[in-house]
């Protein structure tokens, strides 16, 4: 089942390994992202922030669709984590469950402008933004789980 897709830009750290994990009762968490798994030093690097009990699986945005659709992790209580809003995006448009994208983080970037703290969004984030909640899925803007979530379609 899973818990929350979120889209941030450090993949796993701190604020979401502990914080979002407990608030959540997670017990695994998938990182959807093609580059992280081709790259064995930064899946090492990753595998050092995973918290104690809980299952890291890595893999790449496809696989991870297939493995979503197989009902594979259903006995999960997931927490996906993307880097970006278009990987968010591919994942939505083919898993068919995700009904709920929290935003986390994006860094501030050329041809990127800033809607949040810690979000940043180009303009094809926001047409990708607009496609999704035209889909039905909730998009909220939330750092960390005792913070308010902010509706991103009202600062698009």
């Amino acid at each position: 089942m899973i818990k929350l897709v979120r889209v941030d830009h450090r993949l796993l750290h701190g604020q979401v390994a502990f914080s979002w994990t407990k608030v959540l009762g997670t017990d695994c968490i998938l990182i959807a992202n093609d580059a992280v798994a081709k790259d064995s030093l930064r899946m090492a690097a990753l595998r050092m922030a995973k918290p104690e009990g809980i299952r890291l699986v890595m893999k790449s945005i496809e696989d991870s669709i297939t493995s979503l659709n197989s009902g594979v992790t259903d006995k999960y209580k997931l927490l996906i984590i993307v880097e970006s809003v278009e990987d968010a995006y591919r994942l939505s448009e083919k898993v068919d469950v995700i009904k709920m994208i929290n935003l986390g983080g994006a860094k501030l970037i050329e041809n990127k402008r800033q809607i949040s703290k810690a979000f940043s969004v180009s303009d094809k984030d926001c047409e990708l933004l607009r496609k999704m909640n035209d889909k039905g899925i909730r998009l909220e803007i939330q750092m960390v789980p005792d913070e308010p979530a902010k509706d991103v379609m009202n600062l698009i």
